[in-house]
């Protein structure tokens, strides 16, 4: 779960009014969040510095950070501004926000070549106009990104967010895939020009952009963006350029998202203009960008429209367990940002939602029966047994069964992974693999994950060696599956149950 460090004094400013940390405590846990923990600015870079309680080396201020756990679909949730306004919300001190597109007389163009369908065809962008930029709020725009890039952008692979001053260059631009020796710009932070070849040379040294490299480094063409002079604005997913930094002054920002999923790329576009719109000269209020495909297509971007559902009172407040009126039912859903009304019906009550842009994860009436419940309280739900659609398939209750005869007879069931090593699954068995039996990961992150186990042995004989100290005998188990390769089945591979058992002893009479 994604956690959000956000300073206490600056939060309590945001929402109106000072608590003690058992009453914000409170309040989280009724929003469904949680405050997972408080600490200094100090004591946050004594921790990243390995230094002493009483080190003076350990700089910053004595400043109090909350740091506060959030669901990982709530991408409104990652930043300051997100999670004040939503509990000014949630409180009833602030209605929801109504986001506006602005009428420019006429719309900044983005230009999309062919060659970008090669290796990252999709782009989305925005402008937000006479935004006021602070200290904090500057760093809360760039905390933001970050927090974007590694949770729904899946470190970038996705989604790469590109934010610059408009101010410093000049529409219309272009979206271009260019071969890399092609490519040369002076990136941010830096003060000579570099090719596309030479920046994957001098970023591999680099501890926070060297894990971004592999997303393009082998492609025969890197994306890039152009404005209409040829100034260079990023190299997405990797940096952006020098020219176009936004610092403290800039009042207008431009925001570019490449991406190879363009339902993320929306999503994220949204959340950052919906979060930091509020600091516009003309609050909530975006200016819209035109991308022109090459085929001659364009489509306006964002859309920050609200989108309809409807869901019958029995399919919210049934699947909570609790008895309230669509009255009630509405009530609550507006104070989590979702604007509900009742719907005509002659039969049942119905409640007519509008979902706003910032919440992406409303995707059926299992999500607004879990926004009411949460606004309802959690604790306040009465206690009751559930009755489940689901139930035990016949295989696991028959395993159960097995488990406890097998438990009877003195062994000690084991849990291992279903991935172990190529040498644990073959060579440490004495078996040789012919290629049509085991199921081999293509990437896997380290040596001990390497295959999809075809045999529950390895695993128990592992964890015999980990623990080969016990005092004898050593009987342990273990029921799992393991899997292999069957063409007969849709995804090419077939889990079976298995069941094995070890028992070691000093001597075999025992």
């Amino acid at each position: 779960m994604p956690t959000v460090s956000i300073g206490r004094d600056r939060l309590f400013a945001a929402l109106g009014r000072v608590y003690t940390e058992e009453e914000f405590g409170a309040l989280c846990f009724d929003f469904g969040i949680e405050l997972d923990d408080v600490i200094t600015e100090k004591a946050i870079i004594r921790k990243e510095k390995h230094l002493e309680e009483d080190d003076s080396q350990a700089d910053g201020d004595d400043e109090v950070i909350y740091k506060i756990e959030v669901a990982a679909n709530r991408y409104d949730l990652l930043c300051l501004e997100g999670i004040a306004r939503s509990l000014r919300i949630f409180t009833g001190t602030e209605a929801t926000p109504i986001f506006k597109i602005s009428s420019p007389g006429s719309l900044l163009q983005m230009h999309v070549t062919q060659r970008t369908s090669l290796i990252r065809p999709y782009i989305v962008c925005a402008v937000l106009r006479g935004v006021t930029f602070d200290e904090v709020r500057y760093n809360s725009f760039i905390d933001l990104q970050d927090k974007l890039h590694q949770n729904i952008c899946r470190k970038r692979t996705l989604v790469a967010i590109g934010t610059h001053d408009l101010d410093t260059i000049q529409g219309p631009f272009s979206y271009e895939a260019l071969p890399p020796k092609d490519i040369k710009f002076i990136p941010l932070k830096q003060e000579r020009s570099f090719t596309g070849e030479e920046l994957m040379g001098f970023y591999r040294s680099d501890m926070k952009l060297k894990k971004f490299l592999h997303i393009i480094e082998n492609s025969p063409v890197f994306p890039v963006i152009y404005d209409s002079n040829r100034t260079v604005l990023s190299l997405p997913p990797i940096i952006n350029g020098a020219h176009s930094a936004i610092t403290l002054k800039t009042r207008n920002v431009f925001i570019e998202c490449t991406a190879t999923d363009l339902t993320k790329a929306n999503i994220v576009l949204n959340t950052m203009v919906a979060m930091f719109s509020e600091y516009c000269e003309n609050k909530f209020e975006v200016e819209p960008v035109e991308v022109v495909s090459y085929d001659g297509s364009s489509a306006i971007y964002p859309d920050l429209s609200c989108y309809k559902m409807e869901a019958s009172l029995s399919d919210i407040v049934g699947r909570i367990g609790i008895s309230i009126d669509e009255t009630q039912v509405i009530s609550l859903l507006n104070k989590m940002q979702l604007q509900a009304e009742r719907c005509p019906s002659n039969g049942e009550p119905r409640i007519s939602v509008s979902v706003p842009c910032t919440r992406s994860d409303i995707l059926h009436a299992c999500d607004l029966a879990e926004d009411v419940a949460i606004a309802y309280g959690y604790n306040n739900v009465p206690k009751s047994k559930r009755l489940t659609i689901g139930g035990k398939q016949p295989l696991s209750r028959f395993c159960d069964k097995i488990r406890a005869e097998v438990t009877r007879a003195g062994y000690m069931e084991v849990l291992t992974f279903v991935l172990t090593s190529y040498e644990e699954n073959f060579e440490m068995l004495n078996r040789k693999d012919d290629g049509n039996k085991a199921v081999i990961i293509g990437n896997p992150r380290t040596s001990e994950f390497e295959v999809v186990r075809t045999s529950l042995m390895s695993c128990l004989l592992k964890t015999l060696k980990h623990n080969i100290d016990h005092p004898r005998p050593i009987k342990i188990f273990e029921v799992g599956d393991v899997v292999t390769l069957d063409t007969s089945c849709d995804v090419g591979a077939s889990n079976n149950r298995r069941l094995a058992a070890l028992y070691c002893n000093s001597s075999s009479s025992g």
